[in-house]
């Protein structure tokens, strides 16, 4: 009898793995999926969190996208063995702080590893030539086959006919014939691929998720690394990257204002860990203090939250302080002007 043979398929949780593990299915193939968390790619925390994605559905996408198609889906917790991807990519960063081509080498390289353990063939990823500037070019895609040690076992479903016949479809794994030829950044062929497969519901065409291509958060990260000792991060560190106002109102310390009732309760977690502010005479969000702030600027930062509750037109507003300590004073003041907000001070 012939052999079944064994696909492990990286699963992002967007349209283009999902199409790649299902193809892959369809030439009676055994698929498991494989999802790489790094603490940068994660739509449902932010969905979860933020009122306007309220009617949004609150789903880990990789485990939709598996429980969609009938696959199991193995989760590895990669933050740590992430870093120095992040802090150090030998291929640089993207137009942002995204190092793609050896995020892309990372993640198939875990793949490879798993592969090998657990008695599989070869690796599919939802990879589209032409897709990605960094990172999907003919010229990069033997890199990642390279550099992750996976070489002519990785398999790109998507753009297969217009790649080199990997092993699988040289030892006649797959048939090379009803893998597919789709490049360039248009989604249509694969969206026509989903109706066709009757997927008619799915995360977002590219299933791009990762915060590092995100010009805003970015800007936050290096912030963050600009005022601390060393580039190192924890992943509460870019989890609250993610939420809130950012104002950096000095080199020493900077305000993380919560921008609706979900990230006040969100913040409210880290009261224990941070020094922080809290409207007690009007409605308002919860501020945390990032940094060592002195007694001397307590006030000024106060008058900054002031202003970002329901209190910009009161007279006077009671802002409680809560140094890292634990201990309290409750300050009276004015609401900053608008005129007063230095647009520097947004991260």
């Amino acid at each position: 009898m012939k052999t079944q043979r064994k696909v492990v398929a990286l699963i992002s949780g967007g349209l283009d793995s999902m199409l790649a593990a299902r193809i892959m299915l369809g030439q009676n193939l055994h698929v498991e999926g494989l999802n790489i968390f790094t603490g940068f790619c994660v739509q449902g925390h932010t969905h979860a969190i933020r009122n306007e994605h309220r009617k949004k559905q609150k789903r880990n996408d990789a485990l939709w996208v598996a429980e969609k198609i009938g696959i199991k889906l193995h989760i590895i917790d990669a933050i740590e063995a992430y870093k120095d991807v992040v802090l150090n990519p030998k291929h640089g960063y993207g137009a942002n702080l995204n190092p793609c081509l050896d995020c892309k080498g990372f993640m198939v390289g875990k793949a490879r590893d798993w592969m090998e353990q657990n008695g599989f063939d070869f690796i599919v990823t939802g990879e589209v030539l032409g897709q990605r500037p960094k990172s999907q070019k003919r010229s990069t895609f033997p890199v990642v086959a390279r550099e992750s040690g996976a070489f002519d076992r990785l398999l790109r479903p998507l753009s297969a006919q217009l790649l080199p016949p990997t092993l699988p479809e040289r030892a006649g794994w797959v048939d090379r014939e009803k893998l597919f030829k789709f490049s360039g950044r248009s989604r249509r062929g694969q969206i026509e691929l989903a109706n066709d497969f009757g997927i008619t519901e799915f995360s977002q065409p590219a299933g791009g998720c990762c915060f590092l291509t995100d010009t805003a958060y970015s800007r936050k990260l290096q912030d963050f690394w600009d005022h601390r000792p060393d580039r190192d991060y924890e992943l509460d560190d870019i989890m609250l990257l993610k939420v809130g106002r950012h104002l950096r109102l000095t080199d020493s310390w900077k305000l993380i204002i919560a921008r609706d009732s979900g990230e006040t309760h969100y913040l409210n977690g880290y009261r224990s860990k941070f020094a922080h502010f809290a409207i007690t005479s009007h409605s308002g969000p919860v501020t945390l203090v990032d940094g060592d702030i002195p007694d001397a600027d307590v006030e000024m930062a106060a008058r900054v939250v002031a202003r970002f509750g329901s209190t910009r037109d009161a007279e006077s507003v009671d802002v409680c302080f809560t140094r890292s300590d634990g201990s309290q004073h409750t300050l009276t003041v004015l609401p900053m002007l608008p005129s007063e907000i230095s647009e520097p001070w947004y991260v």
